[in-house]
């Protein structure tokens, strides 16, 4: 079991007149940290470079007297700095921070800065001389200010084709079980199957996007990390059942695999290709299209998390692939979360063109669902909660392994390519 510690890197720097100055810059947000406490005060600055914005500034407004001692907690990971070094010193103390005063203060203030860009600390204790004055603090509240590195924009004018991304049986009887699916109600969503010595395997999810091109995961696609051949692929729309019989099924060969330029194997970055048919799908009741996601689309969306859903015949709780199309929803998080509940693991392959979604409650995606779709249901209008399209807004790519066995770990985030970063490379081909 990973164990969260904080990393303890003390920096004492001088900053002339910190302490009367009081807020530096033009903050965009000032919070009480602490929700039972209005004399701490938290100040977040703006449009600092992506390196640099996973800081804050934290003012404690109590008088402290000469010997008293502060200890600070965290919910992760985090580098303190103390502003006024000339009458306190500070250490790390079994893993907390612990602040020693040796000349009385009118205040304390300090700087908090994560490891990783994109990963915020949160103050979750503030203990002075054995009193907690921090019983109640809030986290997570300034994620969504994390800009990080952005390098691609686009303007949309138009609304894409309102044929995609919509079921075309609606089914009256209520799923009794989360999980389950009908036949009909992923239309998009197909099975890869690859051959390997004389042996056709299902490999991979993926997602109709036209009817000539399927959109996956380029590890699904290569093996190690250079296209496979188009001949030794086949992909199969309308599938429900991973063996036997469907109600309407297509099978189509491979004319052509297209994997990201930029792919690399080692990391799965850029993990995302493209699949163009010898020859068209026939669009039925169980074949449909999804809708490719764009920026805007935030803007339809209710307020608060983006939930999503995600299919395949992926191993489920007896560790064994489904015989039938299963389901899982699950919220996108933010980057900091998602560092902070594995900072070996997930600070090293996230990256802006990557997203983390799970509930770590054991929903989730595993092995065999790969190149399957994160698609988000938005609805037509503000005033609609039926009428609807559906949108890939992410690839399954990786997530955590278990110790015990090379599957996944369904108590961890699961990693997505972000469609909407190669929103661009996607339409070069896919008209």
């Amino acid at each position: 079991m990973w164990t969260k510690k904080i990393l303890l890197i003390i920096l004492v720097i001088e900053t002339k007149n910190a302490v009367t100055q009081g807020i530096v810059g033009n903050p965009l947000l000032q919070a009480h940290p602490c929700t039972d406490n209005d004399k701490i005060t938290l100040s977040f600055e703006p449009n600092l470079p992506p390196e640099e914005e996973n800081q804050y500034h934290v003012y404690i407004s109590i008088p402290i007297s000469s010997h008293s001692k502060v200890y600070l907690k965290f919910d992760s990971e985090a580098t303190v700095r103390l502003f006024d070094p000339s009458v306190a010193r500070i250490t790390p103390e079994n893993a907390q921070f612990r602040i020693h005063f040796f000349k009385n203060a009118d205040n304390l203030n300090f700087n908090v800065r994560g490891p990783v860009n994109g990963t915020i600390p949160y103050l979750t204790s503030v203990n002075i001389n054995g009193v907690e004055n921090c019983k109640n603090y809030t986290t997570g509240f300034l994620d969504y200010l994390i800009s990080g590195y952005q390098d691609t924009a686009e303007v949309h004018l138009t609304v894409p084709d309102a044929s995609c991304g919509r079921r075309k049986i609606q089914y009256t009887e209520l799923i009794t079980n989360g999980l389950e699916t009908k036949p009909g109600d992923w239309p998009w969503h197909v099975a890869l199957y690859r051959l390997e010595n004389a042996d056709i395997k299902y490999i991979c999810g993926g997602t109709l996007m036209s009817k000539t091109f399927v959109i996956t995961a380029a590890h699904c696609t290569t093996i190690r990390g250079s296209p496979v051949l188009p001949e030794t692929l086949s992909v199969v729309l309308g599938k429900y059942n991973l063996i036997g019989g469907d109600i309407s099924r297509q099978e189509k060969e491979v004319h052509e695999v297209i994997v990201h330029e930029e792919f690399t194997a080692k990391n799965l970055d850029n993990d995302i290709s493209l699949l163009k048919l010898k020859t068209e799908v026939q669009f039925n009741d169980y074949i449909q299209p999804a809708c490719l996601w764009f920026g805007d689309l935030q803007k339809k969306l209710p307020k608060g998390d983006i939930y999503g859903t995600v299919v395949g015949w992926g191993f489920d709780h007896t560790d064994r692939l489904s015989s039938q199309l299963r389901q899982a929803t699950m919220p996108k998080v933010s980057e900091s979360t998602c560092i902070k509940s594995n900072p070996v693991f997930f600070g090293k392959v996230l990256n802006n063109r990557k997203f983390c979604a799970g509930t770590l409650n054991g929903t989730s995606a595993c092995n065999g669902d790969s190149g399957g779709g994160f698609t988000v249901f938005v609805p037509d209008s503000t005033s609609s909660n039926t009428d609807g399209a559906w949108y890939i807004r992410g690839i399954v790519s990786l997530s955590l392994s278990r110790k015990d066995i090379a599957l996944c770990d369904p108590s961890s985030y699961v990693v997505f390519t972000d469609v909407a970063k190669y929103r661009g490379w996607v339409k070069k081909y896919v008209k």
